[in-house]
């Protein structure tokens, strides 16, 4: 069952349009079974607030989380465009070649560019 509940969280949430802090995070089932997601939300002002509410909806799911890093995404869907860049200062720059991998599961059209330049 922990399979289907791991397969079944989306790869990727974020905010429609704009520039928000984003956070990479790993959840597992408590076994071997990993699987890394996308959050970002232009209605939280720190990485940490992101990471709090996920984290409270995958232990109600009895999935375990940790944040693995953070940046920024500046989304714009009328140019279906995305750059990821930046860093958090609390978790620490998230590898944002992987997020853009993760990104391009829901966004397959867009042009993502990733800089590690920025704040």
């Amino acid at each position: 069952m922990s399979t289907e509940l791991i397969e079944s969280v989306p790869l990727v949430k974020i905010s429609p349009q704009g520039i928000f802090k984003y956070i990479l995070i790993n959840i597992t089932d408590g076994g071997e079974l990993t699987k890394t997601v996308v959050r970002g939300f232009d209605d939280c002002e720190w990485h940490a607030d992101i990471f709090e509410r996920e984290e409270v909806i995958f232990s109600a799911q009895k999935l375990e989380a940790e944040c693995i890093g953070g940046g920024r995404i500046e989304h714009d869907p009328e140019k279906k465009y995305m750059k990821v860049y930046g860093y958090s200062q609390g978790f620490g720059k998230a590898d944002h070649s992987q997020s853009k991998q993760i990104l391009k599961t829901k966004y397959p059209d867009y042009r993502i560019e990733i800089s590690d330049d920025g704040y």
